[in-house]
Order: C-alpha cells, then sequence, then structure tokens
C-alpha cells in the first residue's frame, strides 16, 4: 500500500481545517470594523441611557456625612442628632466649595422647592453648631428640616442607583415610607403623553397601511417597466431632507396654502380648513414621509407571490374578490407586519414633524426627551423616558417575532 502523507508531509485533515480557520478569520476580519461601529455609535449610548437612567451620584458626592448618617435611619421619624451635624458639616464645606447647587438640582426633582431650602441653609450656617444643637439650629433657620418628608428625599437619592427617574417617567413616585404611589395629577403627564404618541403612531400606522396597500400592489403586478419608474416616485421622499418635507407640508397646509386655496377655488369650502398646528397635519405630514417605509416590505413580499395562485383560485370557481381575500392576502401578512412594525417604530420617536407643524397638545415623548437634554439638562428623566421608549419598542419587536414565528394560517379555498 502506499503511504497517505509521509513522515513530513502535513495531513490533508489538517490542512483542511486550518484553511476553514483562515476563510473564517477573514470573513472575521471583513465584520469586525461594522461591529466596531455598531459597538461604538449604537450599543454604547444606548447602555449609557440606561444607566444614566438609574445613575444618582449628585447626593453622595456632596453630602457624603449625611448619606453615611442616614445609612441605618429606617425613616419613621426624624433621624438623630448624628445626621443633622453631619448636613451642617457637608453644607458648610460644600458651600465653601461651591458645590452646594449641585446637590440641590437633583433635591429639587424629588421636592418642589428643595433647591431655595438647601441653599438658603448653605449660605445660613457660618459657624460649627455646638455639639447636641445641630438639629435645633437647622430647624431655627427653616422648619423644614423637621419635617420627615425632607429627610426621606435625601435617603432617596443617596445613590448609587436609584429608581426616581424610571418612576417618574410612569408618573409615580415614592413617599417618605418608601412605597410606590402616584405622582399628584398636575405633575402626572407621561402617561397621557405616551398614549398619545402610541395613538399616533397607531394613526400614522394605519394611514400607511391603507394608503400603501394599493399602490404595492400595483407595483407588484404592473410590467417591470412602469413600475421601475412608478418606484422612483416612492424613492422620491427618500432623497429629500426630513426637514425640507415637512417646511413644504406648513406652506401647502396653511390657512393661504395650496390646498386650502385650491379648496375655495373649486367651491368646496368657504373659509379656510385649520390644517395645521393640530393634529391633522401631524398625521398628514408623518404619513407622507413614513409611506415608503409600508410599500417597499409590501412590494418586496407582493413580488414573490406566484400569479398562478390566482388563476388556479380563478379556475376552480373562485370569485375575484374571494380569490384576493382567502389565496393572495393571507400571503402579504408577513409584509403587512414588517412594514406596520418599521412604521410604528418610526412614528414614535418621531420629533421635528410634530414640532413643526403640530400644535401643544400635539408633541410626542420625543419632544420631552430632548426639552429635559438641551432645555433643563435633567438626563436622568430624559434617560428615562428613552429607556421607556426603548422598553416598548422591544415588546413589539419580541411580540412581532412570536406572531411571525408562530402557527401560520395558510389561505387557500375548500373544494
Amino acid at each position: 500500500m502506499t503511504a497517505i502523507a509521509d513522515a513530513g508531509e502535513v495531513p490533508l485533515a489538517l490542512r483542511l481545517r486550518r484553511a476553514e480557520r483562515m476563510r473564517r478569520m477573514k470573513a472575521l476580519a471583513l465584520v469586525v470594523p461594522l461591529l466596531l461601529f455598531l459597538l461604538f455609535t449604537f450599543l454604547v449610548p444606548i447602555a449609557g441611557m440606561l444607566w444614566r437612567s438609574v445613575d444618582d451620584w449628585e447626593v453622595a458626592q456632596v453630602l457624603p456625612r449625611t448619606v453615611a448618617a442616614l445609612g441605618a435611619w429606617d425613616g419613621r421619624d426624624l433621624p438623630g442628632e448624628d445626621a443633622y451635624a453631619a448636613l451642617a458639616a457637608d453644607l458648610r464645606q460644600a458651600y465653601a466649595e461651591r458645590t452646594v447647587a449641585v446637590a440641590a438640582k437633583r433635591l429639587n426633582y424629588a421636592v418642589n422647592g428643595f433647591r431655595t431650602l438647601l441653599m438658603s441653609t448653605a449660605r445660613a450656617i457660618r459657624d460649627v453648631p455646638e455639639p447636641g444643637a445641630a438639629r435645633a439650629t437647622l430647624a431655627a433657620i427653616d422648619p423644614a428640616w423637621e419635617r420627615r418628608e425632607t429627610w426621606a428625599a435625601i435617603h432617596g437619592a443617596r445613590g448609587p442607583v436609584t429608581d426616581f427617574y424610571l418612576l417618574a417617567a410612569l408618573d409615580l413616585r415614592r413617599d417618605a415610607d418608601g412605597a410606590v404611589i402616584g405622582a399628584p395629577a398636575d405633575q402626572s403627564i407621561y402617561r397621557s403623553v405616551f398614549a398619545r404618541t402610541f395613538g399616533i403612531g397607531l394613526g400614522v400606522t394605519a394611514l400607511c397601511l391603507l394608503l400603501g396597500f394599493p399602490v404595492a400592489y400595483l407595483l407588484a403586478t404592473l410590467p417591470a417597466r412602469t413600475s421601475n419608474l412608478l418606484m422612483i416616485f416612492v424613492l422620491l421622499p427618500f432623497w429629500t431632507s426630513l426637514l425640507v418635507r415637512t417646511c413644504a407640508w406648513i406652506v401647502l397646509l396653511q390657512s393661504q396654502g395650496l390646498v386650502n386655496d385650491a379648496l375655495r377655488w373649486t367651491g368646496a369650502i368657504d373659509d379656510p380648513l385649520r390644517l395645521i398646528y393640530n393634529r391633522t397635519g401631524v398625521f398628514i405630514a408623518m404619513t407622507h414621509v413614513l409611506l415608503p417605509f409600508m410599500i417597499l416590505p409590501l412590494y418586496s413580499v407582493m413580488k414573490a407571490i406566484p400569479p398562478a395562485y390566482m388563476r388556479a383560485a380563478a379556475s376552480l370557481g373562485a370569485p375575484p374578490a374571494v380569490a384576493f381575500v382567502r389565496v393572495y392576502l393571507p400571503q402579504t401578512v408577513p409584509g403587512v407586519g414588517a412594514g406596520c412594525l418599521l412604521v410604528f417604530i418610526l412614528a414614535i420617536g418621531y420629533y421635528i414633524t410634530p414640532a413643526l407643524v403640530g400644535g401643544a397638545g400635539d408633541q410626542m415623548i420625543s419632544y420631552f426627551i430632548a426639552f429635559y437634554t438641551t432645555e433643563t439638562v435633567n438626563w436622568g428623566l430624559a434617560s428615562a423616558l428613552g429607556a421607556v421608549l426603548l422598553a416598548a419598542t422591544l415588546l413589539l419587536a419580541v411580540v412581532y417575532g412570536r406572531l411571525v414565528h408562530g402557527p401560520s394560517t395558510t389561505g387557500g379555498l375548500k373544494t
């Protein structure tokens, strides 16, 4: 017999494994830049946002002695003299280092007016209180230091993590006993804003499906030459800036705009309709922007449906409407689901369009995220609102995945 491999020759199986390993390493080297790009531009910012929604460092950094003294406080009664003395020492040091405002800003989120209380107390404490007189000294400066709710706010903000911002994003808070309760009626706005956001998202999704389904069906059934020409018009919004498209709708929908002028010229109306700075303008502008995201998934699915199915249904005696509902429509469900999910996720995160064409009661949650990020610099609440929106988006994606990969219903005709 002839030897398969000499003593100094590498076996064929080993060479194959090395070649396969090299092929995988080359493929990985091609993917690594994309993975790094996604890591630093997508995953890291999202992780930072999620961390900011629970991060709570301000009070512990400015009032370390007070936080340590409140570590064993049960919250049932006022803290002991040692906590008052620690607060007095922390405030004197923070006032000298000009860091009182950092803790005051954080505590003012929990109790309205806490910033004034902390700043005025820090200015009033000139000397170290006598031993055993810290409580009386602070109470003389402001009676609020004799209230349990004041100390409960400091105790709740001791960090290093907190659920304060996440609860606030859902119109909830903790009382002096630590129990989760609803926020006062005059401060409960975020649930209604989230409901408005999801309501607008559902409305825009329904309009896009209603308008996009016939267009996608037409594109899928027309000859390639004609459908390619019409596809250019579908893709045209992608080549125009979102801000330009929104401003164009302002010109079209205003009282003296082209739409109202055309309606008055035809005699359909006598007075101009209010089509902008309300929910109507938001629906029109957002539907126009997001319509291609509905048409393209539908078109890709419809294009793959063999025309022979409809001809077979007709040959079996099914009327066109029955054949469409029983044979064609069930096969478009993946495209409908993908288009609706894509449009809805994009819609609930919109900011520019509702801000420009909507009224005060039409602003979505993204408006408040931007407000707390740029105006009040409340990164904790802005991140918490973003985290709730992200959780809702992921939940929708999971539900869609379950529906798509679950038991499917196959359309057909009974013979």
